[in-house]
């Protein structure tokens, strides 16, 4: 069972700094279909894939002291931002991982805006479909979000890009 909270605490030692739920949300997701061996279930929310199975751990790596959250006022809204704490180092050097090196791919996730992760996300999550019914299945769930053809290629550049790291 900690083997999966362990996971995670690598995940934030190798990212250094994530700012943002939504964002920690997408990120793990795209790293499990990038063949990261992360196993929170998903399911599709408002945002996108959504797993209130990592929000659970996060929330108890925080309260065993292994992560701090910060909150943020932006105005109209709150920003969380992550940190591994010593003690979260000193946890994760208990376990054995046989985790891949995510750098890159961790690199890559964090330059990118939430709204472009939602938008890969989204896409990864209806990968079974064929692509043209994934754009329409796309266009059909964020039609407030209203992705542009660019993006859209972008986006599917991205997940090949992500997937060869």
């Amino acid at each position: 069972m900690l083997i999966k909270h362990a996971k995670l605490i690598h995940f934030f030692c190798v990212a250094n700094e994530v700012t943002g739920r939504k964002k920690l949300q997408k990120m793990i997701y795209i790293l499990q279909k990038a063949d990261c061996p992360f196993e929170e279930k998903y399911q599709f929310h408002f945002y996108g894939p959504y797993s209130e199975e990592l929000t659970l751990r996060v929330e108890e790596l925080c309260n065993l002291g292994f992560l701090t959250e910060t909150k943020e006022d932006k105005a109209n809204y709150f920003q969380y931002c992550y940190h591994v704490t010593p003690e979260g180092e000193n946890f994760l050097k208990q376990f054995t991982l046989d985790m891949p090196d995510m750098m890159e791919k961790v690199d890559l996730l964090k330059s990118k805006s939430s709204r472009f992760l939602e938008l890969v996300s989204t896409i990864l999550y209806f990968e079974d479909l064929p692509q043209l019914e994934q754009v329409e299945k796309l266009h059909q769930v964020k039609p407030k979000q209203n992705f542009s053809d660019e993006e859209i290629k972008e986006a599917y550049k991205f997940i090949t890009q992500i997937r060869e790291l």
